[in-house]
């Protein structure tokens, strides 16, 4: 439904416990959507220690979750490197160098052509390494070179051809063709680009600082009329807001506006919150999120995994971290996993084939898992560790409660 863009404008909260995979989730959906959709991530509690005001920095990442497809038509050069006549001249007797020329033969299936080449296009083709038997593109406008594969007809030059090389036909019809080019950036970049001295290098600085509502609209009104003339597209993209029970009361009421705007992607919220106080205010609700904005969002609950996936998720995870389970260790760490936490299961395989390797041995066993299981404790025998030793511990409460029962 994101991809068609039925449902922009909405918002979605994952709610559930810790460890129940809401992160995950989030970042499952965008690998899932491609490059193509943009897809901005956003820690609650980031937004607080910005030197920005709050709803400035809400307003970037909404925009950076909004892409615009632009569609323009450039005349390009396509075909077959025939051959490369490059004059490389000696230097003057004065010793000022003199500028190279030479020729580049390009053909299609159909026509041969002969161009000549400058200082700058023969350095575009020394950059790009293009050789007799590439197929190439040319942007008359900008010059640029690209290396689109290599010509079937090459195939058989086997020495010439490395295991990653890409062979594609010769092209056909003539060398020189209009061709739609796409080029999809978000409306953040388009508003830095446009708001800073430096332009696109602004990009790169990362303190992009406020941008002033004016440089928006402008924006928004020459992309309103790029989409009427059909240059351009809106991608309603998604923001994600992970630990959005950190949020205080003026983002909520920000977020409420802002789902209305016509060009507002599909807000993506996560908390692992019950009933918490709103922050910046006396009150207490649902996740630490406002009636009003609960209203508007499509809750999705997120439940613990079940054995067979704990199992299932421990596995992969070994094989990334390119350790060898035994049977036996990963149902022990499933069951751990199971009765404890799942990121806790997960930190123990790297600590047990520590162990493994300290025993000479290439594979985790069950005595390696028991032997980290004992070595380094989980939340619940921490709490029963801090109760049965509350005295032991400094400005403790529950040493205090424990010493004031003595007494009475």
């Amino acid at each position: 439904m994101i991809r068609e863009g039925h449902i922009a404008g909405r918002a979605v909260l994952l709610a559930g416990a810790p460890g129940t995979g809401k992160t995950a989730l989030a970042m499952g959906m965008a690998k899932a959507l491609g490059d193509s959709t943009p897809f901005a991530t956003l820690a609650a509690s980031e937004i607080f220690s910005m030197e920005m005001s709050k709803t400035e920095a809400l307003t970037q990442a909404f925009r950076k979750a909004i892409g615009v497809r632009i569609k323009e038509e450039s005349k390009v050069i396509e075909g077959e490197v025939v051959e490369i006549e490059i004059d490389r001249p000696q230097a003057s007797a004065q010793g000022a160098s003199v500028a190279k020329t030479g020729k580049l033969t390009l053909k299609t299936t159909e026509m041969e052509t002969v161009y000549d080449l400058g200082t700058k296009m023969i350095s575009s083709l020394d950059a790009e390494k293009v050789l007799s038997g590439d197929i190439i593109q040319i942007d008359k406008a900008s010059g640029k070179i690209s290396k689109l594969g290599r010509s079937f007809a090459r195939s058989r030059d086997y020495d010439a051809a490395g295991p990653a090389t890409r062979f594609v036909q010769c092209p056909d019809g003539e060398l020189e063709r209009q061709k739609e080019v796409t080029h999809v950036v978000t409306l953040h970049e388009i508003d830095v680009i446009n708001s800073r001295t430096q332009g696109f290098l602004a990009l790169f600085a990362g303190d992009t600082g406020e941008i002033r509502s004016e440089v928006r609209e402008q924006i928004d009104t020459k992309v309103s009329e790029w989409r009427e003339e059909g240059k351009a597209d809106i991608i309603p993209g998604v923001l994600f807001i992970d630990e959005v029970h950190m949020l205080d009361i003026e983002c909520f009421s920000f977020l409420n506006r802002a789902l209305e705007s016509p060009t507002a992607p599909v807000v993506l919220l996560a908390t692992n919150r019950g009933i918490s106080t709103v922050r910046g205010t006396p009150y207490k609700s649902p996740h630490g999120i406002p009636m009003d904005l609960l209203d508007r969002l499509l809750i999705i609950t997120t439940e613990p995994y079940a054995p067979s996936e704990i199992s299932k998720i421990l596995q992969i995870r070994a094989e990334e971290e390119d350790v060898d389970l035994d049977g036996d260790s990963l149902t022990l760490l499933t069951r751990i996993g199971e009765e404890t936490s799942l990121r806790y299961a997960i930190q123990l395989i790297t600590a047990a084939s520590l162990a493994a390797a300290k025993r000479k041995a290439s594979r985790v066993e069950v005595q390696d898992v028991s032997r980290v299981y004992g070595l380094f404790i989980d939340v619940r025998r921490s709490v029963q560790l801090m109760a049965e030793y509350a005295d032991q511990f400094m400005y403790n409460d529950l040493a205090g409660e424990a010493g004031a029962a003595m007494e009475s």
